[in-house]
């Protein structure tokens, strides 16, 4: 005789339910609903149908064209972060102390910029990297480099990078540590007896059992860069010009600086389904390649 089922849990979930739903779902649909109207102020809209987004999807127009260069901008300065953090992570993660006091200090020193807020982050950069009172602005054109970040472009770039690396770079770090300790001395032991190189351990054994954190990792700091906004907003605003203005800087300038709010809903469901397919697609590749290495390593 079959248990019968007890519905009355589902009374558990609902407040987590009705909860999810007004905090996603409902905004959602309000940003939809903006999208596919038009606004002459007065809280008076009128239907516009797909016309945002086809004017968004074509680099002709005035719209399609910001929305495309922000969007470029958005892809190199990812590309950048990840070529930069994931290495440099797993390097600092493999020079970190496996045992003793110095596994604690080192650990609270990694955790101390994941714990400073965005917007401060950008306010101790803004500062620093000053050419007039900041000490590394200062000691930049000391050396007889011309450095100015609100006024060249190249140098805004390079001072946004390295503030993302400094911020972020621990992150990566870190949980690549944790897949460093989950390996079992068995594997080194057996290494040590095969007289295998450090680079053999590496891409033999540590690399192979930190698939599944860099995933972790790449994701999140994928969509963290791309989806940047306080910190260059803090110190650059987006400039000089248009140099860094990313597509959520560029967002918001829509939205509250010139109150497109049609443009601007129409922007960022675009944007929010760039999102999930480029991770879909990180997801997909990176698991995929771990799947066909476990297959080749696997005897016939």
């Amino acid at each position: 005789m079959e248990k019968p089922l007890n519905n009355r849990a589902w009374l558990l979930v609902a407040p987590v339910f009705l909860i999810v739903a007004f905090s996603a779902i409902v905004p959602i649909m309000t940003v939809v609903n903006y999208s596919v109207q038009d606004t002459f102020g007065n809280n008076q809209f009128f239907w516009n149908g797909l016309g945002w987004f086809q004017e968004l999807l074509d680099p002709t127009t005035e719209l399609g064209g910001r929305f495309f260069d922000a969007l470029w901008r958005n892809l190199l300065f990812s590309a950048i972060i990840l070529a930069i953090e994931v290495p440099l992570g797993i390097l600092v993660a493999l020079s970190m102390p496996r045992e003793g006091w110095k596994v604690a200090a080192t650990l609270v020193v990694m955790a101390l910029p994941l714990l400073i807020p965005w917007n401060v982050v950008g306010t101790i950069w803004q500062v620093f990297a000053r050419a007039d009172i900041g000490l590394a602005g200062w000691a930049i054109n000391a050396l007889g480099i011309d450095y100015n970040y609100t006024g060249d472009s190249l140098a805004a770039w390079i001072t946004i990078v390295v503030m993302d690396v400094w911020h972020w770079t621990s992150l990566v770090a870190l949980l690549c540590y944790a897949g460093l300790k989950s390996i079992p001395d068995a594997y080194y032991q057996a290494a040590r007896i095969d007289g295998a190189s450090r680079w053999a351990v590496f891409t033999t054994i540590q690399l192979p059992k930190m698939k599944r954190v860099l995933l972790i990792a790449v994701l999140l700091r994928f969509m963290d860069s791309f989806m940047i906004y306080t910190e260059p907003f803090v110190l650059t605003g987006g400039g000089p010009g248009n140099a860094t203005t990313f597509l959520s800087i560029d967002l918001v300038k829509l939205a509250l600086g010139q109150f497109d709010l049609g443009k601007a809903a129409a922007m960022s469901l675009v944007y929010n389904l760039i999102v999930l397919a480029l991770c879909w697609v990180f997801y997909t590749v990176m698991t995929n390649t771990g799947a066909e290495r476990q297959q080749g390593e696997t005897p016939a």
